[in-house]
């Protein structure tokens, strides 16, 4: 619920809107995209891929969640809304990679 309290001074009269904090706490959930171990692709593959379908990444980063992901068994590719986190992971599988989505613990 928003609240509006008037401010008064000498040469200003204004309204400032105020958010109540369960307010804030009612965002959507974020999902987690996740970059699963592969065994068939190589790792050059799957970087590229990795930027591809993510662009945001840079080359640096496609190579830290590729190696996450080969050293761990999983690897954290973005958080996002659940949109387009379906969308980064069905773009991943039509690459032929194994990818899933989780929602983030909040």
């Amino acid at each position: 619920m928003l609240s509006i309290k008037l401010e008064q001074s000498v040469n200003n009269n204004s309204a400032v809107i105020e958010k109540k904090p369960a307010e804030l706490k009612n965002k959507s959930p974020k999902y987690k995209v996740l970059l699963h171990n592969d065994p068939v692709n190589s790792m050059e593959y799957v970087t590229i891929s990795l930027r591809e379908v993510v662009p945001q990444l840079s080359e640096q980063d496609a190579i830290a969640i590729m190696l996450e992901a080969h050293n761990t068994g999983i690897g954290l590719v973005i958080v996002c809304d659940l949109e387009p986190a379906e969308f980064y992971s069905e773009s991943l599988k039509s690459k032929g990679i194994s990818s899933s989505i989780e929602k983030e613990d909040c």
